[in-house]
């Protein structure tokens, strides 16, 4: 039957009010039809749109598999898919958001918190997990205080902490500072500080606290293997100047060059003294890296040049994955025929190891003093985007013969001690033995 014909039918057979109702229905079907129709059109878009969707997906989530395959450096986009960019798979870091809104719903000071200093505790402890005392995390304020300390000048009392055996110790005073006028000795441990327990302190902390105002006062609790118990020292915090190197003649024109440290002076303040000490055509020299914290690796590196032949190795930095970089002298060489003699002891550390190490490896040089600190770790600064900072250890150091240096410090030749009588009485038993041998090989004995 046709659409008219059967119109015909409808008026012609039912009662009105019965062709009305049908009419109405079969108004009703036709629009759904209608919009079956358009949906049946909306569907096939929705299809050909979702189908290209997966398909631009699939390309660019496999692009970044490929990437990361070939390209390492991609793994940043990590975030992309778990929303905390370089989230290692099997650390699941959701306890740490629990614990952060547990403090923000329940603690009860929560509305005086410092979000960024929550952060920068998370950071710090984080850190400290690492177990490792020369790895630290720098708030701005003291990564400030740490780039003057490299740098040459800062406030303070003037010594250079560490921690060794888990006890906060003295590595070295600096020289002509109120650490030394009081007689603070590398070595020794720092029990207290301002009568507050150092056992449970890192390292930062503690020179925070040791750390103030000029001419304020500070008291260590120092512990010596001299010491029948511990003893307090009242020291007057100073603004800290910290020379790199200081050079006097000794009898025949030897030279006596005091190496303080490996600050960013230092290569020049050497360059100057080893040109004197040329000039003044000095027979021998004895090289002091007593009480020489360290510093920068690249002037230690620097320094060797002086002393050795260029190529030969100055020391060997043992990295991650236990792949190895070798650090050469590449210097002048303007010292390399001269007889030599170092002083070392406690306070010897770091860069002043890896220079003590190179010369006895290549040259045989002999050591007189005490065994040095062992502090052969290698630490990388990263400035942060906030101006806090991250030390990091990322490798060792290893003598050129391969010897680690790291806790476990170079022997001296000839072992002479200090004792605390010749402390006050102002000798220096060390020196006169280095002196005595370097006279020896000289044949001015």
């Amino acid at each position: 039957m046709r659409k008219h014909q059967f119109y015909h039918f409808i008026r012609t057979r039912l009662h009105p009010p019965q062709a009305d109702i049908i009419k109405s229905a079969m108004k009703k079907i036709k629009i759904n039809l209608k919009v079956k129709f358009n949906l049946k059109k909306i569907g096939k878009i929705a299809l050909i749109f979702l189908i290209s969707l997966l398909v631009l997906g699939g390309v660019f989530w496999g692009g970044i598999e490929i990437g990361k395959k070939y390209y390492p450096s991609i793994n940043l986009i990590k975030g992309l898919e778990d929303m905390e960019t370089g989230k290692p798979a099997d650390v699941d870091f959701s306890l740490f958001w629990d614990v952060w809104r547990l403090i923000q719903n329940d603690y009860l000071k929560a509305s005086q918190l410092d979000r960024q200093k929550m952060v920068y505790g998370a950071i710090r402890g984080l850190v400290n997990s690492l177990g490792d005392p020369h790895s630290v995390f720098f708030e701005p304020e003291d990564a400030k205080k740490f780039t003057e300390d490299v740098s040459g000048s800062f406030s303070g009392i003037g010594i250079e902490i560490g921690i060794k055996k888990q006890v906060l110790t003295v590595i070295a005073p600096l020289e002509d500072t109120p650490a030394w006028q009081v007689g603070l000795k590398a070595g020794d441990q720092i029990l207290k500080i301002d009568g507050k327990d150092t056992f449970d302190l890192t390292v930062e902390e503690a020179v925070k606290m040791i750390r103030g105002i000029k001419g304020s006062e500070v008291i260590l609790t120092i512990l010596r293997k001299d010491f029948e118990k511990p003893k307090d020292f009242k020291i007057v915090r100073d603004v800290i100047v910290v020379p790199a190197v200081k050079l006097s003649f000794l009898d025949n024109d030897i030279a006596y060059l005091k190496l303080l440290n490996f600050n960013e002076n230092a290569s020049y303040d050497f360059y100057r003294a080893a040109l004197e000490i040329l000039m003044k055509k000095s027979p021998a020299m004895i090289l002091d890296l007593r009480n020489n914290p360290g510093g920068y690796l690249e002037i230690s590196v620097d320094i060797a040049g002086w002393f050795l032949k260029r190529g030969e190795v100055v020391v060997r930095e043992n990295i991650k994955n236990e792949k190895e970089t070798v650090f050469r002298a590449s210097g002048n060489q303007a010292l390399v025929d001269m007889p030599l003699i170092i002083l070392t002891n406690e306070g010897s550390a770091s860069a002043s190891e890896i220079l003590a190490g190179a010369l006895r490896d290549n040259r045989h040089i002999k050591f007189v003093g005490d065994k040095t600190f062992g502090k052969g770790s290698v630490q990388e600064v990263q400035k942060l985007y906030d101006d806090s900072m991250i030390k990091l250890t990322i490798a060792e150091w290893l003598t050129p013969s391969g010897v680690s240096i790291n806790e476990n410090g170079l022997e001296p030749d000839y072992k002479v001690e200090i004792t605390e009588a010749d402390y006050e009485n102002k000798k220096d038993p060390q020196l006169e033995k280095a002196l005595e041998i370097i006279k020896k090989q000289i044949n001015l004995l």
